[in-house]
């Protein structure tokens, strides 16, 4: 049996109504993923249009993550035991509707409140999208193409939240970057009640209402410790607090998980050396993509004075690289082998970076447009990262497997952007006291006397 194989589902839906579902569940993908970035344009606008603290900017922006990746877990197994089409469209309507609610916000607290309702509903939405592939598709070659363009959706979502954003700025205030998600929600939520089948664990056993509370509070912990650092840098004490919190929660999560014949997640799963490989693949690619991105689109803005919108269009290098790579993974696989593929993707991806560190003289964008399209196919590759993941994983836990690949998505972009942010804080930090400090000592010269004509 090919590593891409897996359990048979015991769903029996057409050919049109399974490539229905996946055009339903990349598009409600895309829409979620555009939302991670598509804020950062619209932020200057916002800020000046509310004027919000220091500290409410950081909640704007961070808040979505936070819940995200806290109600990754919690939203999974609920998926499993009521229904996974349920929940989906269910974060459909809480997504598009929060995002509705953007008209009434009139003050930073009241934005927060919305980008947290966004991340409740996408929470509901991410890791079902990637379920149900693994239950509509039994074939594995039909489902290894599902989840190539999956993986691509997932790729130009990153890359087009600028684009997007920068272009409703150019004619519509901040609040459109919110309002796009309504129809494209609402589309989604009509289109799944027609096209999506119903699924979920025959056997969910109880609700541990102790291990949800863990893991929403290991989770949250942890991704606010990582952006901590990355803010404050290594010395920020209330980051290692919070670090230490999250230690202690999850290792008692996963104790409690191993000890329960219904765990609310089956952290057994990473038995499975495949499992295992997928998993860190995956973490490794988007923390790649996650610095890349980051320092890219500063560089491309702060160094080569591009606005943002322009910025987005020279990131999309990495969408076209992931599109190829996530078609011709699935392909290559049965032909030289599954970890072949995956190891050839990380390697890609290796390769983009040494482009930036080798090439001779100032940087150019041909050099970046190059090291962007190698990072996006590596990215592709994720296809088969995810195929690794879902094979052999009983229907059942499904959702378990959906939740800790998420996981390992969030963790991977937001820990790219904490390490390589802070790593080119200290690089450049020395260079920009410099700079600053000649500046404030530099006084313009005295204009020269005036001659009587």
């Amino acid at each position: 049996m090919s590593v891409l194989d897996g359990a048979q589902a015991p769903l029996n839906v057409s050919a049109r109504r399974r490539w229905g579902a996946l055009a339903v569940l990349s598009a409600s993908l895309l829409v979620v993923v555009m939302d991670m970035t598509i804020l950062n344009v619209a932020l200057p606008e916002l800020t000046a249009d509310l004027a919000p603290s220091a500290i409410q900017q950081l909640w704007i922006v961070d808040v979505y993550s936070l819940v995200l990746a806290g109600l990754l877990v919690a939203m999974s197994a609920l998926a499993d035991r009521w229904g996974r089409k349920l929940l989906l469209l269910s974060g459909f309507a809480v997504f598009g509707g929060a995002s509705l609610l953007i008209l009434a916000a009139d003050s930073p607290a009241l934005v927060i409140a919305v980008r947290a309702a966004l991340g409740v509903g996408g929470a509901m939405i991410m890791p079902t999208t990637l379920s149900m592939l693994r239950t509509v598709f039994p074939d594995p070659a039909e489902r290894a193409t599902a989840l190539g363009v999956w993986a691509a959706t997932s790729s130009l979502g990153a890359a087009a939240g600028p684009i997007v954003g920068g272009l409703l700025l150019e004619h519509f205030s901040w609040r459109a970057a919110f309002l796009v998600n309504v129809p494209l929600m609402a589309a989604a939520l009509v289109a799944g009640l027609l096209l999506l089948p119903e699924s979920r664990d025959p056997a969910p056993g109880s609700w541990d209402v102790p291990a949800t509370v863990l893991s929403v509070a290991g989770m949250v912990a942890l991704v606010w410790s990582i952006k901590r650092f990355a803010k404050e840098g290594l010395a920020a004490p209330a980051a290692w607090a919070a670090l230490l919190v999250a230690a202690v929660l999850l290792s008692w999560f996963v104790r409690r998980c191993l000890r329960r014949p219904d765990p609310l997640l089956d952290v057994r799963l990473f038995q499975r050396r495949p499992f295992s490989a997928g998993t860190v693949a995956a973490l490794a690619v988007m923390f790649a993509m996650g610095a890349l991105l980051l320092l890219v689109a500063q560089w491309l803005q702060l160094v080569e004075g591009h606005s943002p919108l322009q910025a987005g269009v020279h990131l999309l290098p990495i969408a076209a690289g992931a599109g190829a790579a996530s078609f011709l993974a699935p392909a290559l696989a049965p032909r030289i082998g599954a970890r072949v593929v995956l190891a050839g993707g990380l390697a890609v991806t290796a390769v983009g970076f040494l482009a930036l560190y080798v090439t001779p003289g100032t940087l150019g964008y041909p050099v970046i447009a190059l090291s962007l399209t190698l990072l996006g196919a590596g990215t592709g590759s994720l296809a088969i990262a995810s195929a690794l993941i879902m094979s052999g994983t009983p229907q059942a836990k499904a959702g378990n497997a959906a939740a800790i690949e998420e996981t390992s998505y969030d963790l991977g972009n937001v820990l790219g952007v904490a390490v390589l942010g802070s790593a080119a804080a200290v690089v450049y930090r020395p260079t920009w006291t410099r700079l600053s400090s000649a500046a404030r000592r530099w006084t313009p010269p005295s204009s020269p006397p005036r001659r009587n004509p």
